[in-house]
């Protein structure tokens, strides 16, 4: 009889059918452990697993805006998802850091290349979301005030 974690790798790896478990395995290893990770180092005050992971969230959130953008087109490779969460692995691994590898020879020199035009649109961005917030304020507060009475209400 297999083990359990013989059979999670063998559907994991299994190129036929296994989209919707590789999907999962991308968001748990992608998101969830990394945000865990991210607490554990932000309540232990640790520098060095807050940079890495700093380093990662800003890998993650470059490869998720790729993504979202060629989404069309990865999804016909075949085996994207397996590749996708081989990526997020190597991304995360302490051994391979390949966040920090990722950041310092391309997402870094990118940015700097960058960072003036970005300042701008950030500004911009925040101002516009500023001028949002402030010319819905009544629309915020009902939705917010239905949002704690749904939570609120017992069942």
């Amino acid at each position: 009889m297999a083990s359990p974690s013989e059979v999670g790798l063998r559907l994991l790896l299994c190129p036929l059918n296994s989209n919707v478990v590789v999907r999962t395995a991308c968001c748990s290893v992608g998101l969830v452990i990394p945000v865990y990770s991210t607490f554990k180092a932000i309540e232990n005050k640790d520098p060095y697993e807050q940079h890495r992971w700093l380093l990662y969230w800003a890998a993650y959130g470059s490869f998720s805006v790729a993504e979202m953008f060629t989404e069309k087109l990865l999804s016909w490779i075949p085996l994207y998802y397996h590749l996708k969460f081989a990526f997020l692995v190597w991304l995360q691994l302490p051994t391979i850091n390949g966040a920090k590898q990722l950041y310092s020879s391309h997402l870094r020199p990118f940015l700097l290349k960058h960072q003036v035009r970005l300042d701008l649109i950030v500004e911009f961005v925040y101002g516009e979301m500023s001028k949002f917030i402030s010319a819905h304020q009544a629309e915020l507060q009902f939705a917010r005030t239905l949002v704690v009475k749904v939570l609120m209400t017992d069942d």
